[in-house]
């Protein structure tokens, strides 16, 4: 017989409005995130070892898993393979741990954020409309900080959209240069995220990253490798 768990739905977060108690407040954000990592890695390295024990008894005289439980493992294993792959993505952007200079894949990065978000256009009831062009390569001085670029940039076409309109992430070449734009639907609303526009002006102007706001438009130009 098979029982269903109920699942608790998490509280939104309100932001404390004092600064000093939010930089306290962070400054815990990190040994909580590494706490998390390994508590919750922990039983997932054991479902995974549980999962080929399981897998090696099913094969049997036969040497194969029977076609009817296969596909179960493959989803099982992929699953945990997911959920390893979510934490190390939420942990590459809640906790800045700085990184070295380098060239990296724009197209990739942009897609493993967006999985960081995903959940989010979903609750508010958004499509996001995204053209990513593969393969797009750019030098950085700190390779970990298009996740910044881009969620920060998503927070804000989140707030400034209604319910059921669209917001749309393009990655693309222009020449000699890779543009990463995200465009929502607010049109020439007045601005409503100043705080993450300054937040993103300051990082690009330190990082040599081209930054431009036009009403609807968060536009990042990054030079090709």
């Amino acid at each position: 017989m098979v029982t269903s768990t109920a699942v608790t739905s998490v509280p939104a977060v309100q932001e404390s409005s004092d600064p000093v108690v939010g930089a306290a407040r962070y400054s815990a954000v990190p040994t909580l995130m590494d706490s998390l990592l390994h508590d919750v890695r922990n039983p997932l390295n054991a479902l995974s070892i549980n999962l080929e024990v399981l897998s090696e008894k099913l094969k049997g005289e036969t040497g194969e898993v029977p076609p009817s439980q296969a596909k179960n493992i493959k989803a099982m294993r992929d699953q945990i393979q997911r959920v390893d792959g979510i934490l190390r993505q939420f942990a590459d952007f809640i906790v800045f741990r700085g990184s070295t200079g380098g060239e990296v894949v724009l197209s990739e990065l942009a897609k493993r954020s967006l999985d960081v978000i995903a959940h989010e256009s979903r609750r508010r009831r958004l499509k996001l409309n995204v053209a990513i062009e593969p393969d797009l390569r750019v030098k950085l001085q700190d390779t970990s900080e298009v996740s910044f670029f881009l969620i920060q940039s998503l927070l804000r076409a989140f707030g400034r959209s209604e319910a059921s309109t669209e917001v749309t992430v393009a990655v693309r070449a222009e020449g000699s240069q890779a543009v990463l734009e995200v465009k929502d639907s607010a049109g020439s609303a007045p601005e409503s995220a100043p705080d993450i526009i300054a937040a993103l002006g300051l990082r690009c102007a330190q990082l040599g990253v081209e930054f431009q706001v036009r009403g609807d438009v968060c536009r990042f130009i990054f030079a090709r490798v």
